[in-house]
């Protein structure tokens, strides 16, 4: 496996890094844009106040949202500050986000860079997981549904028509949702609709039209919702 790296870059709109895996840990943090990380398990999505942790071994790949200032820390396998085992969304405060941004800066000195580390380490452990996660199926009439919304996140037709288009009925789908992705059609939809309102700001989208292209009735009940789930209103994250 190669080494988690430690380091910035500038990813072009639409760019990432293809699926690659880690010997240690990695933090992925987009200062500017918007970031994802897909593993086999579903996709996770970071704008610029959350930060991605990928644990070691984890199969995955990035893809920026707009023009993207990627920061990456590298650390071993051993320095895990909350015993995370799966990829999680963390939220990033003003200081740990001068911390990651400083830390990966690559001019830093050794003994500046062992201090920045100490402390970064200290806020990393009180960062809060934020449940900013798309989870995938693996049964092939879930993945049709899901596929439907992929599509068009503005699809309002209820679970029983969704089902109804690719064969399969209300009861199955609700089970589905249940069993593999562990929450309900009506949560699913929401972290769906999220994840592409964050990709759609960052590609310079006004607020109205992205509530509109997303399936929110009014941008006023959208700004609600989104607000709620990343602390601060839609504007703040478009490009």
């Amino acid at each position: 496996m190669p080494m988690a790296t430690t380091r910035s870059r500038t990813l072009p709109a639409g760019g990432g890094v293809d699926a690659h895996w880690h010997d240690g840990h990695q933090i992925a943090y987009a200062s500017r844009g918007v970031l994802s990380v897909t593993t086999g398990a579903g996709t996770w999505i970071a704008p610029a106040n959350r930060a991605l942790w990928v644990p070691a071994g984890t199969v995955h790949e990035h893809r920026a949202y707009g023009v993207t200032t990627l920061h990456t820390v590298g650390l071993p396998v051993d320095v895990n500050p909350l015993g995370l085992a799966e990829p999680t969304v963390l939220a990033v405060s003003p200081l740990l986000r001068e911390l990651v941004i400083a830390y990966t800066e690559p001019a830093v000195p050794g003994p500046e860079r062992d201090r920045l580390r100490a402390v970064l380490l200290d806020r990393l452990r009180s960062a809060p997981q934020q449940p900013i996660h798309l989870p995938a199926g693996r049964d092939e009439r879930l993945v049709a549904v899901c596929g439907l919304l992929h599509t068009d996140p503005g699809d309002t037709r209820t679970l029983a028509r969704l089902g109804a288009a690719v064969g399969v009925s209300h009861r199955t789908l609700t089970r589905l949702f249940r069993d593999e992705l562990g929450m309900t059609f009506p949560q699913w939809r929401t972290q769906l609709r999220l994840h592409h309102a964050l990709i759609l700001l960052a590609e310079g989208v006004p607020v109205t039209a992205v509530a509109r292209r997303c399936g929110w009735s009014t941008a006023s009940a959208f700004i609600d919702t989104f607000r709620r789930t990343m602390g601060a209103p839609p504007g703040r994250f478009r490009s």
